[in-house]
């Protein structure tokens, strides 16, 4: 039921002066990416934008300034995915560092509040006797929550990076660099950038006011937990955010990470010194969003502001846990949903099939099926909404949309809202992810309305699966010296692509590798000695060609060490 994909290979013309330590192949890479300037390759933080052009920052600044004078009691409320867990670590860790005596936080529960600053929330918040309730990675959506908040008396700050809707909640102050006519150069920070950006703010307030006898904390303490939060919630890696991850890494590289990063890592198998984008979002960021989907993303809030090493790796050890149960939950649905897919016979051929798929199952489990629609969607290349009762049992159901280049999502579902009042009870997300909530009897006219909308909106080319090549290896290029240049090269991650290559190879030999996977032994022209592939899921039952055209990845083999690297296949067709 995949579609056909084309390989495409990038424009890879080098222009600018480069210094003589970066190779060739890395100019090439950059070129394909727009960069011919070095110093944009790898940005550093003194290249980070200024505050002062985000709307509402001077406000919030002066809002958290006045509360930590005062002594009064702030709140910070987080979310259930990675980025809002680090937000609210940061939040937490950043007010106390700049002086705040009384600082509590908050999640909510996915199953018992739903999402955001819900009214349900507040109500259980009013135990904790806040004066300031600060959000982070969410308010911008959430009108009736903070409506309730503010019934209670207190005041609200919302930090967010989600789009907002035609009107805004009535939050004492909002940064979001999303809002309309906000100055902010880059609208791609995460939520985890949004509020490490307020307290740059804050920090600038309280040095202005005397606070501090020097120029006050280092709020570079906090970057590990930013560079988690934004490779994990998949924003573009611009300038500005590949200066923060960078940053981020060369602390979890050091060994100066939070101990519950730290713990993360040793848990996952992976090793600090070499620790890449890639790592946290194939190995960190899932065992922290596993807590937010099965459990409660306290647990992962909690690892994120230990401070005891030992305690840290009890929380790290059941995030690990949690996340092996997800891995199994998530396979059962994916496996239920394509055989639903296959029933209907919509995919059956590549020609009159739908150009978007939505899909119901009343058993499945709501804090998965985001990653069931991106499986689908990476599988289908189409945009996919897999929905959920909100909780077992429920009328209401519960939707994670994920799209492809050419299609947003997020003005989709206004679209339909719009024609459609009714249809939808609340959404909100951005181009390539969104959440919305309907009552299940809607189901059936959301899925025809949101089919058709597809079929009108989305251009035929842009439903066929392109792969994206930075072209050939050269023979002499396939050593460790050019594997680590290119691991180290980034950070790589979403809008900023790792590095991927393809050409044609003549197979040696093959083995299985556990029950999904396969691992090749290929001969490349105008090379002697053979190279190891691992081809991850790419078992499918049938022997690989005696040549074939791959799309790959050049890394480093550290299992086997010294010299040693491998190609990371991520498709391979007969040649």
């Amino acid at each position: 039921m995949t579609p056909p994909r084309r390989i495409r290979r990038r424009d890879c013309t080098v222009t600018g002066i480069w210094p003589a330590h970066v190779p060739a192949l890395l100019q090439r890479i950059y070129a394909a990416r727009g960069i011919d300037d070095p110093g944009l390759a790898q940005p550093r933080l003194a290249h980070l934008l200024p505050p002062d052009a985000m709307t509402g920052i001077a406000d919030a600044a002066i809002l958290l300034a006045d509360a930590i004078a005062g002594g009064r009691r702030i709140v910070v409320v987080g979310d259930f995915d990675c980025d809002g867990a680090t937000a609210c670590a940061v939040a937490v860790r950043g007010l106390r560092m700049l002086g705040a005596g009384d600082v509590a936080h908050a999640v909510p529960n996915r199953m018992v509040h739903g999402y955001g600053l819900s009214p349900a929330l507040v109500e259980e918040l009013a135990a904790l006797e806040p004066d300031l309730l600060v959000t982070v990675d969410h308010g911008i959506a959430c009108h009736e929550g903070i409506a309730a908040a503010k019934a209670h008396g207190w005041r609200v700050l919302v930090t967010d990076h989600h789009l907002p809707g035609e009107r805004l909640p009535p939050a004492d102050v909002i940064v979001d660099p999303n809002l309309a006519g906000d100055g902010f150069p880059s609208k791609a920070l995460a939520g985890v950038g949004v509020i490490f950006y307020v307290l740059l703010a804050l920090r600038g307030v309280l040095r202005g006011r005397g606070a501090f006898t020097g120029p006050g904390p280092d709020l570079a303490a906090l970057l590990d937990l930013v560079a988690v939060g934004t490779v994990a919630d998949l924003v573009p890696l611009d300038a500005n955010n590949r200066a923060l991850v960078a940053a981020g890494l060369r602390r979890l590289r050091a060994g100066r990470g939070c101990p519950g990063l730290a713990a993360l890592i040793e848990v996952s198998g992976r090793q600090a010194g070499r620790l890449t984008a890639a790592d946290i979002g194939y190995a960190l960021a899932p065992r922290l969003n596993a807590a937010g989907r099965l459990e409660d993303m306290a647990i992962g809030i909690e690892c994120l502001l230990c401070d005891e090493p030992g305690r840290a790796r009890e929380l790290a050890r059941l995030l690990d846990g949690i996340n092996a149960e997800r891995r199994g939950v998530q396979q059962a649905m994916v496996d239920e949903a394509e055989a639903a897919i296959a029933r209907r016979g919509e995919f059956a051929a590549t020609d009159a099939t739908p150009a978007a798929l939505c899909l119901f199952d009343p058993d499945w489990h709501p804090g998965v099926i985001g990653l069931v629609a991106s499986k689908l969607k990476e599988r289908l290349h189409r945009p996919v909404v897999a929905f959920a009762p909100a909780e077992p049992g429920s009328a209401t159901l519960r939707g994670s949309a994920r799209s492809i280049p050419g299609f947003h999502v997020r003005d989709a579902l206004a679209a339909l809202d719009a024609a459609e009042p009714g249809l939808i009870d609340r959404f909100g997300g951005h181009a390539m992810a969104a959440g919305l909530s309907l009552d299940a009897t809607r189901f059936a006219a959301f899925e025809r309305a949101f089919c058709a909308h597809a079929a009108r909106s989305l251009d035929p080319a842009l439903l066929q699966s392109l792969i994206d090549s930075d072209g050939e290896l050269q023979p002499g290029e396939f050593d460790r010296f050019h594997a680590e240049a290119l691991r180290d090269g980034g950070p790589w991650g979403q809008g900023f692509p790792e590095p991927l290559f393809d050409g044609e190879f003549a197979l040696l030999d093959w083995r299985p590798v556990g029950q999904r996977h396969l691992k090749l032994r290929l001969r490349a022209e105008g090379r002697r000695e053979p190279l190891e592939a691992i081809h991850f899921g790419g078992l499918d039952g049938a022997e690989p060609p005696s040549r074939m055209r791959l799309a790959y990845r050049l890394a480093p083999d550290d299992y086997r060490g010294g010299a040693a690297i491998q190609l990371v296949v991520e498709y391979r067709e007969p040649a």
